[in-house]
């Protein structure tokens, strides 16, 4: 792997982290997440399960994103993904890394013919995501079975297209036995083959502290890695801060996401663009511009452009123009969407 220090595995092969462009760490392509379906609580979303994607329907949807049985799916939408990709590319993106990994049913050679037909760079994912989405079979897997797997991955690829990180990692809250496995042999291929790590923690503000510190326990390196969803998990500054301290990257990934109502922990209040662009000031004037990383976590239909959703270029449309507007400067606004990372994306070994 001497040859991979320094740079990035895209699913074309081996680049300079430069020719990267804009990046967005957190996105899905081709998902599933069947696992998510939270259900029906009125007559209406008991009528609505299987309801076209329609005007007329597109508000309850929003709402509802997990019990519309439909939205759970981005497969059969290659066309509308494609158009997406064209379209990113054309405001000035450049790369997708796509967390797809065990449980939410990645396709190598799916996201192979995408980069091909747009231009636009992807970075895949290997590894396990959390225990409920996984099959008895692979709840079964030992770490050594786990690591196999992720340096075959990595080093030999799937179909022949070859993974350049580790994650997502799942885990949920509390960290569940067969989590536990997948984080340490993550930390252990990590240590092996230095390439980065993306994880995705348990709906708990003590959730992200704890997983870095099962990681870093097993030989994990916190710097070479990314705790996302961090905006559905943190609501004051004084944890985002505490947090911060630990070394990894701060990802924010749910932008475009703007629906008070999260059904997927009722007890948290999602926040606004407005109120993550804020957080973002705040941790920048606290010094941590060099740790922080933006993405959307598309990984349903409602937010593909196609179905009235946000899609793959609103950080670039519409969230940086509002962070210029709140006195975020463009070179800070560099380093979160190119510079940062790039840096990560590199392999360390």
């Amino acid at each position: 792997m001497s040859s991979c220090k320094g740079k990035v595995i895209t699913v074309q092969g081996i680049v300079d982290p430069s020719s990267l462009g804009v990046v967005l760490t957190h996105e899905h392509l081709y998902a599933q997440v069947p696992f998510f379906y939270s259900p029906p609580k009125s007559s209406l979303s008991q009528k609505l399960l299987n309801a076209p994607f329609e005007m007329k329907n597109l508000y309850w949807i929003r709402q509802n994103p997990y019990t519309h049985v439909p939205n759970l799916t981005l497969y059969g939408e290659l066309d509308a993904v494609t158009e997406e990709l064209k379209f990113f590319k054309e405001n000035g993106g450049g790369t997708i890394v796509e967390n797809s990994t065990v449980g939410l049913h990645s396709d190598t050679l799916y996201l192979k013919h995408l980069s091909d037909s747009t231009g636009v760079n992807i970075v895949c994912g290997t590894g396990f995501y959390v225990e409920t989405a996984q099959e008895d079979l692979v709840r079964s897997y030992n770490e050594e079975k786990m690591a196999d797997k992720m340096r075959h991955d990595i080093l030999e690829g799937v179909d022949g297209v070859r993974c350049g990180i580790i994650g997502e990692i799942g885990t949920s809250w509390p960290v569940t036995e067969f989590e536990k496995r997948s984080l340490r042999s993550s930390a252990q291929v990590q240590e092996e083959l230095g390439c980065p790590v993306i994880i995705h923690p348990g709906r708990n503000e003590q959730a992200p502290s704890e997983v870095v510190r099962l990681f870093q326990e097993a030989g994990g390196k916190a710097e070479h890695s990314v705790m996302s969803h961090l905006d559905r998990t943190f609501f004051d500054m004084s944890t985002w801060l505490e947090f911060a301290e630990l070394g990894s990257y701060i990802e924010l990934d749910l932008f475009g996401t703007e629906v008070s109502y999260y059904q997927l922990n009722e007890a948290v209040d999602i926040p606004s663009d407005a109120q993550r662009i804020q957080t973002i000031k705040n941790l920048l004037d606290e010094g941590y511009e060099d740790k922080i990383v933006l993405s959307h976590d598309i990984h349903t239909r409602h937010k593909l452009i196609k179905y009235g959703g946000h899609g793959y270029s609103h950080i670039l449309l519409n969230v940086v123009p509002k962070m210029l507007q709140r006195g975020i400067t463009q070179d800070q606004v560099d380093k979160m969407i190119k510079f940062n990372p790039q840096k990560w994306l590199q392999f360390f070994k």
